[in-house]
């Protein structure tokens, strides 16, 4: 499909998504119902609304993890304009490589790979020289105060916030045009959670488009441009409809 969203990164149009509880004797239960949400290049939306409104559902939903019952997600890819949903899966695998970044709460990598590969490898796989994508890897791992004896060592070692600042640092390594991040600074200290803020408005400046939950409210503040409320829902029954899924 030919470019069409200008300086829209991201256009999601009429997503609905419910979960089918196969254990509870197929119960449906809706979680959210015809979203659409803009996002533009160099803005960042955060997803606003009480606990189990639904809010990493649809950054998951964004990402392709869970699949919406309807809708359009479509975003700008290789020059040209996709719908994600409607992707194939190595689509999926190629966007996710070059244009949609997402950085979780909890950190999945391949056991016993050190932390300063875990940092570089999108790097290298979207064609960056290994010794300048370690080189960049290193600035990011300083600037997040993993100390240099650990870049070697696997991160299923490390305590939480050391994995989580691995976890930033391996999702702001290549310049996404679109950024996912789900709560990012949950589990860092003061310090650490200004240097999110700045990195998050770094990759505003370039033009990157971000989703993002924040439920630290100075860090909120701090990176939103604009509040996007999720609708209220029972919070243990998205957190069961979840976990079945």
């Amino acid at each position: 499909m030919k470019s069409v969203l200008t300086n829209t990164a991201l256009h999601a149009i009429g997503l609905s998504k419910s979960f089918t509880l196969h254990t509870q004797g197929g119960i449906v239960l809706p979680v959210f119902d015809n979203i659409e949400l803009t996002v533009r290049s160099g803005e960042c939306v955060c997803l606003h609304g009480p606990s189990g409104a639904g809010k990493s559902t649809l950054l998951r939903s964004l990402y392709a993890n869970y699949k919406p019952d309807e809708g359009q997600i479509l975003l700008e890819h290789g020059g040209e304009t996709i719908d994600l949903l409607a992707a194939e899966p190595w689509e999926v695998v190629e966007i996710r490589r070059r244009t949609i970044g997402y950085v979780s709460q909890f950190l999945r990598v391949i056991p016993r790979v050190g932390a300063l590969d875990v940092v570089a490898g999108p790097a290298i796989a979207n064609g960056m020289p290994a010794d300048n994508a370690k080189v960049l890897a290193k600035t990011l791992l300083t600037r997040l105060r993993i100390p240099e004896r650990l870049w070697s060592l696997a991160p299923a070692t490390f305590s939480g916030g050391e994995q989580q600042r691995v976890n930033i640092a391996r999702g702001f390594i290549v310049d996404y045009p679109v950024l996912l991040l789900d709560e990012p600074t949950a589990s860092l200290d003061a310090a650490n959670r200004t240097t999110v803020v700045e990195l998050i408005n770094e990759a505003k400046a370039r033009g990157a488009a971000i989703v993002g939950i924040f439920h630290d409210e100075e860090v909120r503040e701090a990176v939103t441009d604009t509040l996007f409320e999720v609708g209220n829902r029972s919070a243990a029954m998205v957190a069961l409809a979840e976990a079945c899924a």
